[in-house]
């Protein structure tokens, strides 16, 4: 360990550049929406997760490949999936610093899911729309715990958040699932 971190500090005096470690991790993620929530088990890696939906419908779980620039629905009681081209609007907010942020104020802690966690108020700025939003970050993992939007109208939280490896598997096609026919 001493050596790991002998590296690291001559990297950061010298200047060399590491490369980043890989945010993996699995969580529940429960999402508000004017007043109606989902769930669904969360297992991401930076380019990639899955989304295992806990709510009736066909489609039980989607694998997003923002590498591949794809989505596969996995309709999993016939063993069919249907393949969608990716759209960035629904990438899990996982990271402290919100897109197009230009303000952030402290205002208060609190313990969530056995993290202490900073309350932060964070406005947002996309074209001419301002967004106040209120974010709950640990700050052992540096994870957002919980983001909400300041009016209450737009939520997502994370709970049993676990940050380690996972498996690649989790983000291929299952074998023996053939394409849907339109």
């Amino acid at each position: 360990m001493s050596r790991i971190f002998a590296i690291w500090l001559i990297s950061l005096i010298v200047g060399i550049n590491l490369p980043a470690w890989a945010l993996e991790f699995t969580a529940d993620r429960i999402t508000t929406i004017e007043g109606r929530t989902g769930k669904d088990a969360l297992f991401y890696r930076d380019d990639m997760w899955r989304l295992e939906h806990h709510a009736a419908g066909p489609v039980s779980v989607s694998i997003v490949r923002k590498d591949k620039r794809i989505v596969w629905l996995l309709l999993s009681r016939i063993r069919h999936f249907k393949t969608v081209p990716y759209s960035g609007e629904q990438d899990p907010i996982v990271t402290e610093k919100l897109e197009g942020e230009v303000s952030r104020d402290e205002i208060g802690q609190e313990t969530r899911e056995g993290h202490q966690t900073i309350l932060y108020e964070v406005t947002t700025k996309q074209g001419e729309r301002t967004e106040v939003y209120y974010q709950w970050l640990a700050t052992d993992i540096r994870f957002p715990m919980r983001l909400m939007k300041k009016d209450a109208s737009w939520s997502v939280e994370y709970q049993h958040v676990k940050i380690r490896p996972l498996s690649d598997s989790l983000f291929q096609l299952p074998m023996y699932f053939t394409p849907l026919e339109e």
